[in-house]
């Protein structure tokens, strides 16, 4: 399992960035969860299988249709030991 803390920069707030998250990481069955934050980006965390968890991160690089994603900050996270399914914050 890994575990990514993403911080996510552009226009992603306003465009159902965090519901678009959920679905995408539902299926691919990656835990964690998502949120906004205050300086108009999005933060999640996101773990699960390799492969998977790769796939949503590539996947978040260009988000849902209104999305325009200028960054992601990405760093090893150790998974909190209760993290089970995806969640919007």
């Amino acid at each position: 399992m890994i575990c990514y803390r993403l911080h996510i920069r552009g226009r992603v707030q306003g465009v159902s960035f965090r519901d678009w998250m959920v679905e995408e990481a539902r299926r691919a069955g990656v835990s964690g969860w998502v949120r906004n934050r205050d300086d108009g980006s999005v933060e999640a965390l996101v773990a699960g299988g390799e492969a998977a968890v790769s796939s949503l991160v590539t996947r978040c690089r260009k988000g849902p249709p209104l999305a325009r994603v200028d960054d992601i900050d990405q760093q090893s996270e150790t998974p909190p030991p209760d993290l089970s399914g995806f969640t919007r914050r």
